[in-house]
């Protein structure tokens, strides 16, 4: 009974040690850069490695992991990794390693974004994110908006939500400091402004934090409900954020967005006065609300929301399109008018008090479109100020206008 326990466990040294040598040898060939050989290697002592013990089978797993990750086997290596990351005698190794496999899929994962294959790079983002959920809360948020882009909103929805049970924002401090001899402003690292906060030859350093992306993922959890039909839960989302902030602009706004994607433009509006309260030097606020007051019909109101976003911008190149897009509708009903006149003495006199009506309204343009011009020589604002030079007979004006487009 002794000879055969002592057979056996000289079997099992040999087969031990046979385990270990091939896995030397693997492990060398991998470490010069010859992965293929490595691979084969493991590959051929296969039956020898299945039921290795606790000191080998990690080792093994682990090589095996690392050529899975140098063939883009991601998901491989990830489940290898994962499966040994709490072997104390090689943990520190796993853990590091778990980071180069997060960049490698990450990568492979904007050249998937590239190439337009969402799917994939969501899926990558994804396994990025659960390499270390802690850390890698970014690429759960850029997982479902390649969810977004693949139309799998199910799964866009499922993604926005843990980013909303996490409470992620992802805000980042940014930091910024200005060289004094230029002047010019720059953006540096924290451990360089800190530097610079003690340098005479650095002034104005500031620290500014991006805008959180909180609001934007429960809009779209919103809108994904919205486009899965569902209002009820659309709203609850964004309504339930605003519960604990009732002030913040971003809610404010995304309560609208979702107002106006289901087509409740008063509610918009009512949202929109209350966006210009809290922040009533913002021209995009009304220039919206003006968009919408026109849509409403009322006409005089979105006209003064076009001159406030100007007065306030006076760069905005969209406001002063349309206001004089807006001007310009009452034109269709003073040709129709017109259009049905008789050849009667009466009838002549008011197609005559029409048209000088209609010349007006293009009157009321030029300074509109001329201030446009002035800043940055928009090229539909010259070609409709020339439209209206040519047909209020201004042959000087119209032929400044064709110039400018000539040039």
């Amino acid at each position: 009974m002794k000879r055969i326990t002592l057979m056996t466990l000289l079997l099992l040294f040999n087969f031990s040690f046979s385990q270990k040598k091939e896995l030397r040898k693997a492990q060398k060939l991998y470490d010069a850069g010859d992965v293929a050989g490595a691979s084969q290697i493991l590959i051929e002592n296969q039956s020898i490695f299945v039921n290795a013990d606790q000191k080998v089978k990690p080792n093994y797993d682990f090589l095996r992991g690392k050529i899975a990750q140098f063939n883009k086997d991601f998901q491989t290596a990830f489940d290898l990794f994962n499966s040994i990351k709490e072997v104390a005698s090689i943990r520190d190794e796993v853990i590091k390693q778990l980071s180069t496999l997060s960049t490698d899929i990450v990568n492979s994962a904007i050249d998937d974004n590239e190439s337009e294959d969402y799917e994939s790079s969501m899926k990558k983002l994804y396994m990025a994110y659960k390499i270390d959920p802690e850390l890698n809360q970014d690429y759960l948020y850029y997982a479902a908006s390649s969810a977004i882009n693949a139309n799998l909103y199910e799964i866009a929805l499922d993604y926005y939500t843990q980013l909303k049970e996490i409470g992620y924002t992802g805000v980042v401090t940014k930091y910024f400091v200005t060289e004094v001899d230029s002047g010019l402003e720059t953006e540096v690292t924290e451990s360089e402004y800190n530097l610079y906060l003690k340098s005479k030859s650095y002034e104005n350093q500031r620290e500014e934090d991006t805008p959180s992306r909180f609001p934007e993922i429960v809009k779209n959890i919103a809108l994904i409900h919205a486009q899965m039909g569902d209002k009820d839960k659309a709203m609850a989302a964004v309504q339930e954020a605003r519960k604990s902030n009732p002030s913040d602009l971003n809610l404010i706004l995304t309560e609208a967005n979702i107002y106006i994607e289901l087509g409740e433009k008063k509610k918009f509006k009512g949202l929109m006065n209350e966006a210009i309260a809290q922040d009533p030097n913002n021209a995009n606020l009304y220039y919206n609300l003006a968009v919408v007051t026109s849509d409403l019909g009322d006409k005089e109101a979105a006209r003064a929301y076009y001159e406030k976003a100007i007065e306030v911008d006076p760069n905005y190149e969209s406001a002063y399109l349309n206001l004089v897009a807006l001007i310009l509708e009452g034109e269709q009903s003073i040709v129709e008018q017109m259009n049905s006149l008789g050849t009667s003495a009466a009838d002549n006199a008011k197609y005559d008090a029409l048209k000088s009506d209609r010349e007006e309204l293009y009157k009321e343009c030029v300074p509109i479109l001329k201030s446009l011009i002035g800043i940055g020589e928009n090229t539909n604002a010259i070609k409709t100020l020339m439209n209206i030079y040519g047909t209020l007979g201004n042959n000087e004006g119209y032929k400044e206008m064709k110039d400018l487009l000539e040039k």
